[in-house]
């Protein structure tokens, strides 16, 4: 989301010429058949990857590879800093996991060297930055950036509590929480819904969950295009989030964007994005009753939500809308002040 997101603004922007290369190419017929096969289907669009890197890389400046971590980062941007650096291509390695400090201190052994091959290293928060540093690498934070509605959102009103979670299923989001807290404030507003968007492995252990909690008013979505995830922020009256290990979570930040009140976990470089009582309320990660105390207060003091929301857009529009985060990332494409000055022609 975030690629694309930055792809359509430098595009509409004109300042820089910006191509796209998926990691994970379709392949053509009759070779499409192996990618149906595991472990062959690896091996095929790995190869099919690296193969577009070497055709395509040297027709640009700057390559600009999305890292995450583990084997992602070896099947990403691991062949693309290769490919660049054999092109004598400049690399910004653009790193947002949230896992970043595991990763580097299991696998360090082999992500350190390919890190320092990039020019530069772009994270989205301070958080990153420091959990680089005590790993002997630099890094410079850029944060995400959102497109922030013109039009200020209209005033929520609460009649049954709606709250609204979007991570995806797996253990370090920490979506079960998010359940356990709803079954909580169920007691006291039986009424309440909560939609849960999302996909992976853990969704049947978290459907089982809702049922041994006897939990009525919840509803599974599945996964959602991110164009129709504007309307499911727009229904709910609360944002939860509780995961146990983040970076910035856009969820978070657009959640902000559209006037909705949050209640998050402290997790990662949350506490970067979020204040407790100013532009959220923030409980400690993993800690369910302070989640499901908070969820309550967001609809027990329902005018200091609000509050709290219109200070989040504010925040967001000043900090993450396009224009705060542009100069920085032309900065990060053309370093030099001279081709500061003179972007166009940078691809």
């Amino acid at each position: 989301m975030q690629a694309m997101r930055l792809m359509e603004s430098l595009r509409t922007d004109g300042d820089v010429e910006v191509d796209y290369l998926e990691v994970d190419p379709q392949l053509p017929a009759p070779l499409d058949t192996l990618q149906r096969v595991p472990i062959v289907r690896t091996l095929v669009t790995g190869a099919a990857y690296l193969f577009a890197l070497l055709v395509r890389v040297r027709k640009y400046d700057t390559v600009h590879a999305f890292s995450a971590s583990y084997w992602s980062f070896l099947l990403a941007p691991a062949p693309a800093i290769l490919v660049a650096w054999l092109y004598g291509k400049r690399v910004l390695l653009n790193y947002h996991s949230g896992e970043a400090d595991d990763h580097l201190t299991r696998w360090g052994w082999h992500a350190r060297p390919l890190i320092r091959l990039a020019d530069l290293t772009v994270v989205p928060t301070t958080y990153l930055v420091d959990v680089f540093a005590r790993h002997g690498l630099s890094a410079i934070a850029v944060p995400n950036h959102i497109a922030v509605p013109s039009a200020p959102p209209q005033r929520r009103a609460l009649v049954v509590p709606r709250f609204f979670s979007n991570r995806n299923f797996e253990s370090h989001y920490n979506v079960v929480a998010v359940i356990e807290a709803f079954a909580v404030v169920q007691r006291e507003f039986p009424l309440a819904e909560l939609v849960v968007t999302g996909g992976g492995a853990l969704r049947p252990s978290l459907e089982k969950r809702v049922q041994e909690l006897g939990i009525t008013g919840c509803s599974f979505t599945g996964p959602v295009k991110p164009e129709e995830m504007i309307a499911l922020y727009n229904d709910a009256d609360v944002y939860v989030n509780a995961s146990l290990i983040d970076n910035m979570p856009l969820s978070i930040l657009e959640s902000y964007s559209v006037g909705l009140p949050v209640v998050t976990s402290d997790a990662g470089g949350i506490r970067w994005i979020s204040k407790d009582g100013e532009t959220a309320l923030v409980v400690p990660a993993g800690n369910v009753e302070a989640l499901a105390t908070a969820m309550r207060d967001a609809v027990v003091h329902w005018e200091a939500s609000l509050q709290r929301a219109a200070q989040a857009r504010a925040f967001v529009t000043e900090m993450y809308a396009w224009p705060a985060v542009r100069t920085k990332w032309l900065h990060a494409y053309a370093p030099s002040e001279s081709a500061i000055a003179d972007t166009r022609g940078v691809r």
